[in-house]
């Protein structure tokens, strides 16, 4: 069986010098290898074919019998690493909070500790009669989410 930290180190070996990312390796015990990668501009085809080649070249001779497959964070998957949440700065995202509710907003900040997300809510405002739309900054450390995911906007 082929390590998981092998693998990593070929794909960072790989996405040294380029704008790509790490999103995540996998490999299970029937040796199938999956890499994950991402780009602030998007994954291009050609790309993980050319990721998925220098791989098959370094662990030819390591192993005979694996199933490689290399491709984009998933568009709708859920944010692994914190260069997913930078990317995202500045767009919709929705989450659940280990609470179980669901919240929908514009990521406006992540760092290494938290991220913030900006949501517009109904709220009581002095003067006014009915409740107005206002806007409300929730900051929230990573452990406190399940997920946060981009909402898609076909638009």
């Amino acid at each position: 069986m082929i390590d998981k930290k092998r693998i990593t180190e070929l794909t960072e070996e790989w996405l040294k010098d380029k704008e790509y990312f790490l999103v995540d390796t996998d490999v299970n015990k029937d040796n199938k290898i999956t890499v994950e990668i991402d780009h602030k501009d998007g994954v291009w085809i050609e790309d993980c074919c050319e990721l998925s080649r220098f791989i098959n070249e370094q662990c030819q001779p390591e192993i005979d019998d694996y199933e490689l497959e290399v491709g984009s964070a998933g568009i709708g998957q859920p944010f692994k690493v914190l260069q997913q949440y930078i990317n995202n700065i500045g767009y919709d995202v929705e989450l659940l909070r280990t609470d179980g509710k669901k919240q929908q907003g514009e990521l406006t900040a992540a760092d290494e500790d938290q991220f913030t997300v900006l949501v517009q809510e109904k709220q009581k405002v002095e003067g006014k009669k009915r409740p107005q739309l206002v806007d409300v900054e929730y900051k929230y450390k990573y452990p406190e989410v399940k997920w946060v995911k981009a909402v898609i906007d076909f638009k």
